[in-house]
């Protein structure tokens, strides 16, 4: 069944480009941007959206693609940068994308009380949509948003009916499959009828698309850190430009946490822990136990023991998933895992490797600054070497499966200093197209699998094996139990 599906999809997928090609480019080849042709004989993806977006009907999908098409070119998206944008547009922070709602999506905000009814600049507020909308397609490509209709404070100089149009012919045509729901905010009595002519612009399919909330339903769809506190949340964000608001990320990161006075203890510990940070799935209070159990310790004393032990632990904890970036080879390539509360919140890594022969600056940024102490959070990396970078909770605060991590990487003239005066001043200068970017999500291990009966069993009956040997073992077992997939 799932084979015939694949051939069916790619059967339209190849007549939705020949029909196209054929029926609509041949004849006026101008009509479109030649980027966006040659995207869609690329991209199946993007073909996939618009055949979905019309129940895989082959005309009707042509149709719509002609008119998003031609917007677009007409829009000319492709070229869209903050430039395009009258800077007060962007300073006044009526349209961003900031946090995730509970499904994960990102918040596509739309301030409605900073609208102003006025065609004199209509036509940059639509490109303003497109731009962030666009922005977001290329380093998303095909996950949805989901808009914040915020209506709160809004007056009657703020309806506008084109506007609000020309954002739901943006789902329903220009940007197919990318809107999860739309959350409209605190909607005053006197919009009731204009949203009444909202919901057939929409049509019967998406009407439920349309969540109408207070402050007291507005938190069912989105939690309060990623809500402001007129909505009832805790987000301390402030929309503010330049710069330009960079998907969330945040920078700099504390190594040793967002609070700067730390308690005696957590200091001593960090300064232990600086030369050897690696994922702790062990603990010494387990590998002390373990190594008595099988009392194999007097043909090596305890200092070479230990030495051994963490020197291949540290080999084998290293994350098994690569991201093959130009500059840097990344691991691992899509999520951060950590423990739960339940089993206690665990350090992760993040291991870097240059793969170019200059040396390559990187930072990592994230979505929740507050909640993590990254090391390093701002260095260098040396021709082929590798770095490992130590993530993890600070004090009792809970990892987010919402939470996001972006690594930002570029290459340094081999004359640059690597100091922190250099790296600020590097990161300054260097142009946006030369950075290499990826970004991770943060996965939550549920629970973890009893390993103590194993333990023993290995101990007692595996006298021939060595105390590497049986340390690897149970370090292999309750790392698959840690980081298994629940």
């Amino acid at each position: 069944m799932a084979e015939y599906h694949a051939q069916n999809k790619a059967k339209l997928i190849s007549e939705t480009r020949r029909r196209f090609e054929a029926e609509y480019v041949t004849d006026k080849p101008d009509k479109y941007d030649p980027r966006d042709v040659e995207r869609l004989q690329q991209d199946d993806n993007w073909v996939e959206s618009y055949l979905l977006w019309r129940h895989s009907i082959v005309d009707e999908t042509l149709k719509m693609l002609d008119e998003s098409f031609q917007w677009r070119k007409e829009m000319c998206v492709n070229d869209l940068t903050e430039s395009s944008i009258p800077r007060w547009l962007l300073e006044i922070g009526s349209i961003y994308l900031h946090g995730y709602d509970k499904e994960g999506n990102k918040l596509f905000w739309i301030r409605v009380k900073y609208h102003v009814k006025d065609h004199k600049t209509m036509l940059d507020k639509k490109k303003l949509i497109a731009f962030w909308l666009e922005r977001y397609a290329k380093r998303e490509n095909g996950k949805p948003v989901t808009v914040m209709f915020d209506l709160s404070e809004t007056g009657i100089n703020s309806i506008d009916m084109d506007f609000v149009r020309f954002i739901i012919n943006c789902f329903k045509v220009y940007y197919p499959k990318y809107l999860s729901k739309m959350v409209i905010f605190d909607m005053p009595w006197i919009m009731n009828a204009a949203f009444k002519i909202v919901k057939s612009w929409l049509g019967p399919e998406a009407v439920s698309l349309l969540k109408f909330t207070s402050k007291n339903e507005v938190q069912d769809y989105v939690s309060v850190e990623y809500l402001p506190p007129h909505m009832g949340g805790t987000d301390p964000f402030k929309y503010s430009y330049p710069p330009l608001v960079d998907d969330d990320f945040q920078t700099p990161l504390c190594e040793n946490g967002p609070i700067a006075s730390e308690d005696e203890a957590s200091s001593k510990e960090d300064i232990e822990s600086d030369g050897k940070e690696t994922l702790e799935t062990v603990s010494s209070e387990e590998q002390t136990t373990l190594l008595k159990k099988i009392n194999l310790t007097e043909h090596t004393s305890k200092a070479e023991e230990t030495e051994k032990v963490d020197s291949k632990m540290k080999a084998f904890k290293k994350p098994l998933s690569v991201f093959k970036g130009p500059l840097l080879h990344i691991s691992p390539a899509e999520e951060l895992y950590f423990g739960s509360t339940e089993s206690g919140e665990k350090k992760t890594l993040i291991v870097l490797t240059n793969v170019t022969k200059n040396i390559v600056a990187f930072k990592v940024r994230t979505t929740a600054p507050e909640k993590y102490r990254v090391k390093p959070s701002n260095s260098s990396c040396d021709p082929g070497a590798s770095v490992d970078i130590v993530v993890s909770p600070h004090g009792g605060l809970t990892v987010s499966a919402q939470d996001r991590f972006l690594i930002m990487a570029a290459e340094m003239e081999q004359s640059s200093g690597t100091g922190p005066a250099e790296l600020t001043q590097f990161w300054k200068e260097v142009p946006r197209n030369k950075v290499m970017e990826h970004r991770l999500r943060c996965h939550i291990v549920e629970s973890s699998k009893p390993t103590t009966l194993t333990l023993k069993d290995s101990a007692f009956n595996m006298s021939d094996k060595t105390s590497e040997d049986l340390y690897l073992q149970f370090a292999n077992s309750r790392r698959e139990s840690d980081f298994s997939t629940p």
